[in-house]
């Protein structure tokens, strides 16, 4: 066994824990806009595909990372816009076109792939977000070694959590949208068009998650790889439940999920590459296994009463 200092240890589990976990709270608290108002949405992985796909095309012509964030963000809110309009238009069944996302999110990327760098695994290299660097922290232990280089999204994650719960649960466009996904005939009595609500929390859903893609491919590394977020928006759901709906929940669910996924490196730095390959493989399971703990319905969640279920406008009272 490697001879480590604790406190560097540690340090490093805890960022690597913020660079894994944020783009599965991303995800998560996409998924809450989408769920509160009443709409499954099972296709933030393609989603966050679409979105770390678009965010490096952008990039790599523009030579600007940032504009990639932004176009990353909006392809993965274009990608959710078409699932709004099935499930919410159309009343189509909301697996079946989640499942399609996910569908047409890899088709997508894997032909982008082709035709514009002429491979199929991985795309050039491009300018990526350049890491905040706070002047003063390298000399403090554990917070040194974790916040003195992060990527500038793991900072916004932190403020796109709390404007989540503040839209949430403290203005009026929160509370219709939550009325969209519990009682949506009371809403619908109220004046308020359902469907728009339904509509729009299934954009944001959309847009979070690719904003999470984007992170991926420019903020985390700097090339997109054929799909490189390997099940990142299916354990995003998981942290959704866990989190039981709430952006505080899916927050400390993402972190736990990241903490997770990054205890591969920190037991290679502890212990020394070759006596964590060993176990390598049921180390990068876990996330896994407790995504369907999640799904089995170990811990008690409550979905919104109206989720899953099109609302006729004409039914109501």
């Amino acid at each position: 066994m490697l001879q480590i200092d604790p406190a560097l240890l540690a340090g490093y589990l805890l960022k690597t824990t913020l660079q894994m976990g944020t783009p599965i709270i991303l995800a998560a608290l996409g998924g809450m806009f989408s769920e509160r108002s009443g709409i499954v949405n099972i296709g933030l992985e393609g989603m966050m595909l679409t979105g770390a796909f678009s965010a490096v095309v952008v990039t790599y012509f523009t030579v600007n990372p940032w504009l990639g964030l932004l176009l990353g963000s909006a392809s993965g809110g274009l990608l959710a816009l078409i699932h709004a309009i099935v499930c919410v238009k159309f009343k189509g069944n909301h697996i079946v076109s989640g499942t399609g996302m996910i569908l047409l999110g890899m088709g997508i990327t894997t032909l982008g792939l082709q035709v514009v760098w002429g491979i199929r695994g991985r795309s050039d290299e491009v300018a990526g977000l350049e890491n905040v660097q706070i002047p003063g922290l390298d000399g403090i232990p554990v917070i040194g070694t974790a916040f003195s280089s992060l990527s500038p999204v793991i900072y916004m994650m932190f403020i796109i959590t709390f404007l989540c719960w503040y839209l949430m649960y403290k203005t009026p466009f929160g509370l219709r949208l939550r009325a969209a996904g519990e009682d949506p005939s009371t809403l619908d009595t109220a004046g308020v068009n359902v469907e728009t609500y339904r509509i729009i929390g299934v954009i944001m859903s959309g847009i979070l998650a690719g904003l999470g893609g984007a992170y991926l491919s420019i903020g985390y590394e700097n090339a997109f790889a054929k799909n490189m977020t390997n099940g990142r928006g299916f354990i995003g759901l998981a942290a959704l439940i866990f989190g039981n709906w709430t952006p505080i929940g899916c927050f400390i669910a993402g972190l736990f999920f990241g903490f997770l996924s990054g205890l591969e490196y920190g037991l290679q730095i502890a212990l020394g590459t070759n006596a964590v390959r060993a176990y390598l493989s049921f180390i990068q399971m876990l996330p896994f296994i407790l995504v369907i703990i999640a799904l089995a319905g170990i811990r008690r969640s409550v979905p919104p009463k109206a989720i899953g279920v099109p609302y006729e406008k004409e039914k109501r009272a």
